[in-house]
């Protein structure tokens, strides 16, 4: 989605503004949820291929792809790699604990 897609805010109330607010943030967690499952996947295969927890080429990609991503979408870069950032150390530490 991009900016153009969202609410107009001349045709929308503060209330309407609010519910599109709630209904993104309901979508982010659900794309994070998503996200953590896919990595749970992945930590379980590193753990049967006896592959150490943390691939610093693949965690540059990520960010660098992220930052890409957030200039597609005119949003702060380092906002997004961030984010990016807490993700990927949030995801080895629960690798980590359950190896």
């Amino acid at each position: 989605m991009t900016r153009d897609d969202a609410t107009d805010p001349d045709d929308a109330s503060l209330d309407e503004l609010r519910e599109e607010i709630e209904d993104i943030d309901r979508e982010i967690v659900e794309l994070i949820a998503r996200r953590t499952y896919v990595a749970d996947s992945i930590a379980q295969v590193k753990a049967d291929r006896d592959l150490p927890t943390t691939d610093e080429g693949q965690e540059e990609r990520v960010m660098e792809r992220a930052g890409h991503n957030a200039e597609h979408f005119d949003v702060d870069s380092n906002l997004v790699k961030a984010v990016f950032r807490l993700l990927i150390e949030l995801n080895k530490v629960e690798q980590r604990e359950s190896r």
